[in-house]
């Protein structure tokens, strides 16, 4: 394993000494790369992945220890204009997130720089008082000389504590990143067990895979207002676990398409996710996956809640 490859998290506690814990919200634009970045600094996957705008609907935690600090990450949705209910409950939660942590790390993908939702973002982050680190993601991509006039631009705007040139892909000064704020968050008893690396619920984990999966498999085809319960869960006395999940879209016509033709959609997402549950439980998966037309679930509060978003009235 080389350097540039190696995983932040796997430094424990070897030193003896003062602990340290808090809470560090991720904040961009859409498809900044925070998920991506979120599961390499955690080591291990905690949050999904996928080529559509706004796959992250609401905050994830992944939970790291480096040297002696327990490190949790936020992964919020991405900012950008809200235009339905859906739209509205991410960004608020987004900027919500933000405000509730001990730092802010915003991202910006150095081949997109400051544009559109990146500079109402960075606008935005005058308003919030925590110390702001800012992250210049894909550097790998970009000319240096590039790099260093986006870093000058963002400072001049908001006052950084100190700007990371990064890859959340190839791991690229994602060590420098962990040694910043393993020494910088305050002194204090770690939140989680050592071991937790997610405060998510594995339903919701389940849910959520399931989500990244459809999205993978139908993201052009499949609009964004699709979403994905875990019904049942039962563990089995061979060791196996039952799990059964529902795909909610709006329409019929968005029910054919999840379902694909002979079926082959909704069966290559199920041989998908339950691969990948099968490797994170270590334990035989038996998935079914089912596809319901709910319409307007985007104007339900019971769907918002299951997301763990707040509802908007308005």
């Amino acid at each position: 394993m080389t350097e540039e490859n190696a995983n932040p998290a796997e430094s424990s506690t070897t030193d003896a000494g003062p602990t340290h814990s808090g809470f560090v919200a991720l904040i961009g634009a859409t498809n900044a790369g925070k998920s991506t970045l979120v599961n390499r600094l955690v080591g291990a996957k905690v949050s999904i992945v996928s080529h559509k705008v706004q796959t992250t609907r609401a905050i994830v935690r992944g939970i790291a220890i480096h040297n002696n600090a327990q490190i949790v990450f936020m992964d919020t949705p991405g900012i950008f204009k809200p235009r339905r209910r859906l739209d509205r409950a991410m960004v608020t939660t987004a900027w919500g997130g933000a405000k509730d942590a001990d730092f802010i790390m915003f991202l910006i993908d150095s081949e997109r720089g400051l544009k559109g939702d990146a500079t109402t973002i960075l606008e935005g982050l005058k308003e919030v008082h925590q110390p702001k680190i800012l992250a210049l993601n894909k550097v790998d991509r970009v000319n240096p000389e590039d790099l260093l006039k986006l870093a000058a631009a963002a400072n001049e705007v908001v006052k950084f504590e100190r700007t990371f040139m990064i890859s959340a892909t190839t791991g690229s000064g994602c060590e420098d990143v962990m040694d910043y704020l393993a020494a910088e968050l305050p002194e204090g008893p770690w939140y989680y067990p050592e071991d937790q690396i997610s405060d998510l619920p594995m339903r919701q984990l389940a849910a959520e895979i399931t989500r990244e999966k459809l999205f993978l498999r139908l993201h052009q085809e499949l609009p964004y207002s699709s979403h994905v319960e875990t019904e049942k869960w039962e563990e089995r006395k061979d060791g196996s676990v039952r799990i059964e999940q529902v795909i909610y879209v709006e329409r019929d016509s968005q029910k054919k398409i999840a379902l694909g033709k002979n079926g082959d959609a909704i069966k290559a997402i199920s041989t998908a996710s339950r691969k990948e549950l099968s490797e994170i439980l270590e334990q035989t998966v038996h998935l079914f996956l089912f596809v319901k037309v709910r319409e307007n679930w985007g104007d339900d509060p019971a769907r918002f809640r299951e997301m763990g978003l707040e509802f908007p009235r308005s």
